[in-house]
């Protein structure tokens, strides 16, 4: 009779939590949130999304927009929604305001290949409009998922609907922005910060200091932190 092997409870004690059980011939115990696992998760996320029933915004838009940059970063931006070309490219951020963004992030010293980027609603609103108190609420669940995912230390949230979602409309950007808040999800804190979207600094270019301030308080946490960029 073969004996089967036994794995003793101690040594199964002394293992770190973030490791995984896996039952396959080779690694056996996996660590959470490997590349392949995070790519595979927000795929799994993606899915998920393009499921969804009876949703206006889905059924008017041309592409789901999802997400850019690089999925192994520890800075995370979220953005609002697609507009006109994100819905055409299929991509956050891009035509005027994704340039405003790109140079944002240059000031800096960040790009998008060391950035990641989503928004909180992923497909375009109708005329740009903004997205209802039901439809924010909607997709907030899966904007939660995907920090949860990607999990940074540095959460960049950009424009008053990302704000609303995830911190609440009781407050004002125009007050808090640039202020370092905690976002707690699922048991987890997430530093974050809120600063106003590049589409609206292209609409009020004179708010463009402010922005700025917030950008140097990233930049002095991305070095308090020690994040290798």
């Amino acid at each position: 009779m073969i004996k089967k092997q036994i794995i003793n409870e101690e040594i199964l004690k002394s293992i770190e939590s973030n490791y995984l059980y896996n039952n396959e011939p080779i690694n056996r115990f996996k660590k959470l949130n490997e590349p392949e696992d995070i790519k595979l998760q927000l795929e799994n996320l993606k899915n998920k999304i393009s499921l969804i029933d009876n949703c206006d915004l889905k059924n008017n838009a041309k592409k789901m927009v999802f997400n850019d940059g690089n999925f192994n970063s520890q800075l995370m931006i979220v953005g609002e929604g697609p507009g006109e070309k994100e819905d055409e490219i299929g991509k956050p951020f891009v035509g005027d305001a994704g340039n405003l963004l790109d140079k944002m992030l240059s000031a800096i010293n960040l790009n998008r290949t060391n950035v990641y980027i989503t928004n909180l609603i992923n497909y375009r609103p109708p005329q740009d409009r903004k997205p209802s108190a039901a439809e924010i609420n909607h997709y907030s669940k899966y904007l939660r998922e995907h920090i949860l995912i990607i999990n940074p230390k540095i959460l960049i949230i950009m424009g008053s609907t990302a704000m609303e979602a995830l911190i609440g409309n009781n407050i004002k950007i125009s007050k808090d922005r640039g202020k370092w808040k905690e976002i707690i999800i699922k048991n987890k804190t997430f530093t974050s910060i809120v600063t106003f979207h590049p589409a609206y600094l292209l609409r009020q270019p004179d708010q463009k200091k402010y922005s700025w301030s917030d950008l140097k308080e990233i930049r002095k946490k991305i070095d308090e932190l020690n994040i290798n960029i």
